[in-house]
């Protein structure tokens, strides 16, 4: 009997695919995200104007202004800036070699024919230089003490406000040939005044009322003068930075005597455009736009004793 036949069954398991994961979907989202950016920012490009590409790029630019010792540690700081800076410092040569003299003052030839000048008295004698050039020495010490004091009750003051503490670096107060120099400067997107206005903002006015409480307490005639950038302005009707500029500090001085400081004490109100800038390798720089208020050093001394 023959034997029965062998059948042998294969059977062919197919094997599932891997599954492919979802890299492909971020990497398609990048490609989709990154096109929607740069078709909005031609579409910007497209419905800007100059003048608010200028303010873009503006905000974008670094602002270069010297640090100083002290204060909130913000960009311009809040800080009392150095006496050696170099622009006050020309500031001094200049006022030394133009400066008028005295009625009695008159040029004195010594014995070795070297030529000095001085101050004679009503006899025609002149007085004892050392003494004089101490006693002024004394005095101006004296007065940059005062104004470091108040300096810092400024800066103290605006820090524990929290209405304006945010503005601590918009503060900037040095010690200038002519006196202690207190600037509110702007940045971009916190202007002090509204834009092409002498209109101020609320929290400038809130500074100023501050700044007002402490420097009521010197007895130092003020200056206070308006800066803008260089940027050309024409105004509703016909103003010019220089206009704008002495607007802002008119009304800069009506804020102060708002707060309390006496009309008597405002020595100079001016508007110097953007003859002055903050930073002068940028003169559209948005720091630039300030209100500088100076208390001057032809005050008399401080009585000895008074605290701020």
């Amino acid at each position: 009997m023959a034997d029965p036949p062998i059948i042998v069954v294969k059977r062919i398991v197919k094997g599932e695919h891997g599954h492919h994961g979802g890299a492909w979907k971020v990497a398609y989202a990048d490609f989709v995200t990154a096109m929607m950016a740069f078709f909005l920012l031609m579409w910007l490009i497209n419905v800007t104007s100059p003048e608010q590409k200028q303010g873009i790029a503006d905000y974008f630019a670094p602002q270069r202004v010297a640090q100083t010792v002290g204060g909130s540690g913000g960009v311009l700081g809040g800080k009392i800036m150095g006496q050696s800076d170099s622009r006050a410092g020309g500031t001094a040569s200049n006022m030394q070699k133009n400066s008028p003299r005295s009625p009695n003052s008159q040029t004195i030839t010594s014995e070795n024919g070297q030529v000095t000048g001085g101050v004679a008295d009503s006899q025609g004698q002149q007085p004892n230089a050392q003494g004089a050039a101490d006693t002024n020495t004394t005095s101006t010490s004296t007065q940059n003490g005062e104004f470091a004091h108040a300096a810092e009750a400024i800066r103290q003051s605006i820090q524990d406000n929290p209405d304006i503490a945010n503005l601590s670096p918009q503060v900037i107060m040095d010690n200038t040939p002519e006196g202690l120099r207190i600037q509110l400067i702007d940045q971009d997107g916190r202007p002090m005044f509204r834009q092409g206005s002498a209109e101020p903002m609320p929290y400038m006015k809130k500074l100023l009322a501050a700044i007002a409480k402490i420097v009521n307490r010197l007895p130092n005639r003020i200056s206070v003068s308006g800066h803008t950038q260089a940027t050309p302005f024409i105004g509703p009707k016909g103003e010019t930075n220089w206009e704008l500029s002495a607007a802002r500090a008119n009304m800069g001085r009506a804020v102060l005597s708002v707060a309390g400081l006496s009309n008597d004490r405002i020595y100079e109100v001016s508007g110097k455009a953007g003859s002055e800038p903050l930073l002068p390798e940028d003169p559209n720089a948005s720091a630039n736009r300030r209100l500088s208020i100076t208390l001057l050093r032809e005050a008399p001394p401080v009585p000895v004793g008074h605290k701020l």
